[in-house]
């Protein structure tokens, strides 16, 4: 398997993160030897926060039934008495959502048996998705990383629900999200940070091209800090 310990410790130095990257794979069966998850959490977007920690663990889908919302981006049907109705009613009641916005929210093409969360250093398995966050200016040089790697970068900032940015992933290519305050609540995202989610099929590319993006912008800042002391007049 490729050495995600080493690439973690690639785009950490290079991007300056604060934060683990969150390794994320849909599969059919758990990996073996990785615990499943115990316990509840309000969301699936719980588990980033969880697997950030350096833990390495699968997720079924009743794990996820709390959560209507990143159900419905996963893919996921929910029992009867777990509808999504209530939660898209107050989230309409209160100006929040449209109803008609609902089925433009990407999802994934196959409702997965187990998800699997890891930071991406510890991750048992290919990742089909990983989660970086960080400050914009942090999360900027992985963008211009993937794009020097010739990855697909998709222009829109997707925002509300942050979860479905993992399908769209898988679908387009590098994504950026500002995220949401149910997301920020339930992962302790800070006010000043974003993510940006990267399919695990091009992490390697982009991990190559980092330092390189790195180091430029490093010597651009010394240049137009430079052009701005002696150009710019007020």
């Amino acid at each position: 398997m490729v050495d995600y310990r080493g690439i973690e410790e690639q785009f950490t130095e290079a991007l300056g993160l604060r934060r683990r990257p969150v390794a994320i794979a849909f599969r059919d069966t758990a990996p073996a030897g990785v615990m499943k998850f115990a316990g509840t959490e309000p969301s699936g977007c719980s588990f980033w926060r969880v697997a950030a920690t350096g833990r390495a663990f699968y997720t079924v889908a009743g794990d996820h039934y709390n959560c209507p919302i990143g159900s419905y981006t996963h893919n996921l049907a929910l029992p009867p008495d777990r509808a999504p109705e209530q939660t898209l009613s107050f989230m309409t009641s209160i100006g929040y959502l449209k109803t008609e916005e609902v089925p433009g929210i990407p999802r994934l093409a196959t409702p997965p048996a187990v998800v699997v969360y890891a930071a991406l250093g510890e991750t048992p398995t290919d990742p089909d998705v990983v989660l970086f966050s960080g400050q914009p200016g942090r999360v900027m040089l992985l963008q211009e990383a993937a794009a020097r790697a010739g990855v697909p970068v998709q222009a829109p900032l997707l925002g509300r629900p942050t979860c479905m940015s993992l399908p769209a992933a898988l679908a387009h290519g590098v994504i950026a999200s500002t995220g949401c305050v149910g997301n920020r609540v339930y992962t302790d995202l800070g006010e000043d940070e974003l993510y940006v989610i990267v399919p695990g099929r091009h992490l390697t590319a982009i991990a190559e091209e980092a330092q390189t993006i790195a180091a430029a912008n490093q010597t651009l800042f010394s240049y137009h800090r430079e052009r701005r002391e002696a150009l710019a007049t007020e």
